[in-house]
């Protein structure tokens, strides 16, 4: 039996060149399974998407992180990109928002280079997770037990590596929102 996020409600938190494929897909893999989504951002408007460095389509925005509260959702995804983690990363509203998420026990996707925002969220040490190469040493600095695996899932927090990993982190996401808490880290 599949699994459902009917009455669920989830966050993306992206900024401009967030990889628009890394956003799209997993948000249209959690509202087919019937979660509602909205798009959380560093200011209103709308955010400008990337298909590698090449920019791509914008998405309105529905709530500034300053305006979102973490306690009104059941899970929470960071998409990818280069520059997107990177914004979010030095903001303190997005990084006491992603904080949330982890102190309530709720689950978390993030691909690529998405974990930047979680290691300046401070919540990487002693997790096993995996991203985009390049963040390796960033995370295992941070305390994190980075492997090379497609998909990787540690107490609710799902993580991929790249485009090509989609397939596995969409399912693996639905799966683990549907399951919802997780025993905070």
């Amino acid at each position: 039996m599949a699994a459902t996020l009917q009455g669920k409600r989830i966050a993306f938190l992206a900024a401009d060149g967030v990889e628009e494929v890394e956003y799209v897909q997993p948000r249209e893999a959690v509202e087919n399974a019937g979660a509602r989504v909205e798009l959380v951002s560093l200011r209103p408007g709308s955010i400008q998407s990337f298909n590698h460095l090449d920019q791509s389509k914008t998405y309105d925005v529905d709530v500034t992180v300053a305006q979102a509260d973490a306690g009104a959702y059941d899970a929470l995804v960071l998409p990818g990109g280069v520059a997107n983690p990177d914004f979010l990363r030095t903001d303190p509203d997005a990084v006491r928002f992603v904080r949330a998420f982890f102190d309530a026990g709720k689950p978390v996707g993030v691909i690529c280079h998405g974990p930047w925002t979680l290691i300046e969220a401070g919540v990487v040490r002693g997790r096993r997770l995996t991203s985009w190469p390049s963040l390796r040493t960033d995370l295992t600095n941070a305390g994190a037990n980075w492997v090379d695996e497609r998909c990787v899932t540690d107490n609710g927090l799902v993580s991929s590596r790249k485009p090509d990993d989609l397939p596995a982190f969409c399912a693996k996401i639905v799966e683990e929102f549907a399951e919802g808490k997780h025993r905070p880290v």
